[in-house]
């Protein structure tokens, strides 16, 4: 994951919808289903659906809970790092 990515697309959700996320991850997970693709390819699109999910992670910390994204953005990071570490 990486907290660039995950906040730029915090802030496309800002400023247009989270549904626009939830349907490319849905369009990405079906992609991973092509028989054909690569291992590397693979990755990439793992990891792109990552930052998505952490992305909607982090805008509903910020919608439930009122919390900065700064804070959203710092507290996500911090239990994708316990969970890691463990």
């Amino acid at each position: 994951m990486k907290l660039p990515v995950i906040k730029h697309l915090t802030n496309f959700i800002e400023n247009n919808d989270e549904d626009f996320l939830k349907e490319t991850i849905e369009v990405l997970e079906d992609l991973t289903e092509v028989s054909s693709l690569k291992d590397e390819e693979l990755d990439v699109i793992g990891e792109l659906i990552s930052n998505l999910y952490g992305a909607l992670e982090v805008h509903t910390e910020m919608k439930q809970n009122g919390v900065s994204q700064k804070d959203a953005l710092n507290g996500f990071m911090k239990r994708v790092q316990g969970s890691i570490d463990r």
